[in-house]
C-alpha cells in the first residue's frame, strides 16, 4: 500500500479526516467483536448466558488495557522521532514494543487462567451465571497473545500513516468473527464456547496480519528484532500509563456496576440489571469506540507535529479532532432516541429487559455530547508528551463515577446507579475543558520555542 499520508505538510482538515475516519470505522467495526457475540448467545443460548458474558468484560477490557499501555506508550514516542527525522530511535522504539506485548501477554495468560474463578465472583458472577462466564473467560484467555498483538502492534502503523492497513487489521478480525460465530455456537452447538473461539480465531487473524504489514518493504519504520533496552522500555511505560489507566479503570468500574446490581437487585432482579447493563454497555461501546478511533487515529498529526516543533499544525488538528467527535456523538444522540428498542431488540426477546434497556441506554448516553469534548483533549494532550495532566483529567471522571456507584443505589435504588455515568460525564467535560484552556496556550508557547524535538 502506497503512504499517502504526509504528516507534516499535508492540509490538516483532509490529513485528519484521512487518520481519522478509518481508524474510526475500524473501531466501529471492532465492537461488533463483542456485539455479535452477546447478539448470538442472548438471542442463542439465553438471558442467563448474556449476563454471564456480561461479567467477563471487565476483564477482556483490562487486558485491552495492556495492549494500550504499549502501543498507546509506544506509537507516539515513534511518531515524534519520526517527525524528528530519527529513525532509529524510531525503529527502537517499535521493536522495544513488540517484545513488551510478547513478554506481557505470556504473564497474563497464566495469571488470569490462576485467578480466573476468584475473579468472576468477585466481578459480579452469581451461582446461575458463573458456568457461562467461566467458559468464555477460560477460552478467551487462552488467546491473550493474538488479542495484544493485534490492538497493540496496530497503534504503529497508525502512527505511520497506515491508517487504511489499521482499518483492515480490526476490519479483518470483526468480519471474520461474525462469519465464525454462528458456525460454532449454532453449527457446532458449542454455545458461550462456540462464541469465545470464534473470537480467538478472529484475533489470531488480526494478529498475523498487522505483524506481516509491520514487516513490509514499503513501511518506512519497519519491525524488527534487535535494539531492546530497558530505559526504552520504562519510556514507552511512562507514556503509556494514562492510556492504560484509562482503560483498566474502566474494567473496575465495570466490576463495581455489575457488583452493585447484584447487591441491591437482590437475587432475581440482580441477574435481570446485569444483563440490561450489559446491552447499556454494548450500546456505549457504539459512541465511545469509534470517538477514540477518531482521537488515536489523529494522535499522530499533533505528536509528529511536536515533533517538528510546528504548533500551528498541532493547534489546527486539536479543534479539527474535537469538532469531528462533537459532529459524530450529536449524531448518536439522534440514533439513540429513535433507533435504540431496534438494537435493544436484536439481544432478547423478553419485553420487560427490552424495555428496561431502551430506558438505560437514554439516561446512560444523555451527556454524550460533553463526552465528545472529553475524549479528544484527554487523548490529545497525551500526544503531546503531557501524560500526567490527560492522567488527571481522566482520573477525576473515573472518580466521579465511582462515587456515584457507591452513593446512589445506596440512596436511591439499585437501578439508580445508571445516573452516574452522565453525571461524570458533564462535570469531567467540563474540569478537563476549563484545564486545557489555561494550559494549552503554554504547550503552544512552548512548542514554538523549539522547533526540534530534544528529550
Amino acid at each position: 500500500m502506497r503512504h499517502t499520508n504526509d504528516l507534516g505538510k499535508d492540509p490538516i482538515f483532509p490529513l485528519v479526516l484521512r487518520l481519522a475516519i478509518p481508524t474510526m470505522l475500524a473501531q466501529f467495526v471492532s465492537v461488533l467483536y463483542s456485539i455479535v457475540d452477546r447478539m448470538y448467545i442472548g438471542a442463542g443460548v439465553g438471558s442467563l448466558a448474556l449476563a454471564g458474558v456480561g461479567v467477563c468484560a471487565p476483564i477482556v477490557t483490562l487486558l485491552s488495557s495492556f495492549a494500550s499501555l504499549i502501543g498507546l506508550g509506544g506509537s507516539p514516542i515513534m511518531a515524534m522521532r519520526m517527525g524528528a527525522g530519527d529513525k532509529r530511535e524510531a525503529q527502537k522504539i517499535l521493536n522495544n514494543s513488540f517484545f513488551m506485548l510478547l513478554v506481557t501477554s505470556v504473564l497474563l495468560t497464566f495469571g488470569f487462567l490462576a485467578l480466573k474463578e476468584k475473579f468472576l465472583m468477585w466481578f459480579g458472577a452469581s451461582q446461575a451465571t458463573f458456568p457461562y462466564a467461566n467458559t468464555y473467560v477460560t477460552i478467551y484467555t487462552l488467546g491473550t497473545v493474538f488479542a495484544l498483538l493485534s490492538t497493540g502492534m496496530n497503534s504503529f502503523l497508525i502512527a505511520q500513516g497506515f491508517s487504511g492497513l489499521g482499518m483492515v487489521t480490526v476490519m479483518l478480525g470483526a468480519v471474520l468473527n461474525i462469519v465464525l460465530d454462528p458456525v460454532f455456537i449454532f453449527g457446532f452447538h458449542m454455545g458461550v464456547a462456540g462464541a469465545a473461539v470464534a473470537t480467538v480465531l478472529s484475533q489470531l487473524a488480526s494478529a498475523v496480519f498487522v505483524l506481516v504489514s509491520l514487516r513490509g518493504k514499503r513501511m518506512p519504520i519497519r519491525l524488527g528484532w534487535s535494539g531492546f533496552a530497558k530505559q526504552t522500555m520504562r519510556k514507552i511505560i511512562s507514556f503509556g500509563f494514562s492510556p492504560f489507566l484509562i482503560i483498566a479503570s474502566d474494567s473496575i468500574l465495570l466490576i463495581v456496576l455489575n457488583t452493585v446490581l447484584q447487591r441491591y437487585g437482590g437475587p432475581g432482579e440482580g441477574d435481570i440489571l446485569v444483563t440490561c447493563a450489559t446491552i447499556v454497555q454494548s450500546y456505549l461501546l457504539l459512541i465511545t469506540m469509534p470517538m477514540s478511533g477518531i482521537t488515536l487515529g489523529s494522535q499522530p498529526v499533533v505528536s509528529f507535529n511536536y515533533g517538528r516543533g510546528d504548533a500551528g499544525r498541532i493547534r489546527k488538528a486539536i479543534w479539527c479532532i474535537t469538532g469531528l467527535c462533537v459532529l459524530f456523538c450529536s449524531l448518536m444522540m439522534v440514533f439513540t432516541y429513535t433507533l435504540s428498542p431496534f438494537y435493544v431488540g436484536m439481544f432478547t426477546k423478553d419485553a420487560a429487559i427490552r424495555l428496561r434497556s431502551v430506558r438505560y441506554i437514554k439516561i446512560f448516553t444523555a451527556m454524550i455530547v460533553p463526552l465528545a469534548v472529553q475524549y479528544p483533549l484527554v487523548d490529545e494532550t497525551t500526544a503531546l508528551g503531557h501524560v500526567r495532566r490527560a492522567l488527571f483529567c481522566s482520573a477525576f471522571r473515573k472518580l466521579i463515577y465511582f462515587s456515584g456507584l457507591l452513593l446512589l443505589p445506596r440512596l436511591v435504588s439499585a437501578e439508580a446507579a445508571f445516573f452516574s455515568e452522565p453525571i461524570a460525564d458533564i462535570l469531567a467535560a467540563t474540569k478537563t475543558t476549563v484545564l486545557f484552556l489555561k494550559t494549552f496556550p503554554g504547550i503552544v508557547r512552548e512548542t514554538e520555542m523549539r522547533p526540534e524535538f530534544n528529550e
